[in-house]
């Protein structure tokens, strides 16, 4: 029987063309609990390595990514500092495709529609090894922290609570 063969997304294309190694890992999606706990629970990958991409938008920058632990909770006030707003909000689910062609548990910080700015909170670096979006519910790119930073163009600050 032929092997099915996963299609690659925008953010796995953004690293082959990088020249950056990476793994896809792909897992059944349940799409009653999106949440990283559990996506961590069913792929076995550590919590703390497992990084969710937020859409948020500044009052000055507009729309940036925030890419924070699975396990944490945005800090709304240290992502405005780090990205140079006074205020910053979450987008509005509804929204967050139109933005970036993404939905909700399939957000990537790579190969969005457009180039947003990408914020990682600075305990990305504590990690050999870290897992976000591959921009597809049920698929992780697992890769290096630097080759993130790298691929994305992202700054690393404080941004959870």
């Amino acid at each position: 029987m032929a092997k099915k063969k996963i299609q690659k997304t925008n953010a796995a294309r953004i690293l082959d063309r990088l020249g950056i190694s990476y793994e896809l890992l792909t897992y059944p999606v349940d799409e009653s609990d999106l949440s990283a706990i559990h996506v961590a629970e069913v792929t076995g990958i550590p919590l703390a390595q497992l990084y969710k991409t937020l859409v948020v938008r500044g009052d000055r920058t507009g729309i940036f990514m925030a890419v924070i632990p699975g396990g944490a909770e945005l800090d709304l006030k240290a992502a405005a500092a780090a990205s140079g707003n006074k205020r910053a909000e979450m987008v509005h689910l509804k929204e967050v495709f139109d933005l970036t062609g993404y939905v909700r548990g399939g957000c990537s910080p790579l190969g969005a529609k457009k180039p947003y700015p990408v914020y990682c909170d600075e305990s990305i670096v504590q990690h050999a090894r870290i897992c976000v979006s591959a921009g597809r519910r049920g698929e992780q790119l697992a890769l290096a922290p630097s080759d993130l930073i790298r691929a994305a163009q992202a700054v690393t600050a404080h941004l959870i609570r």
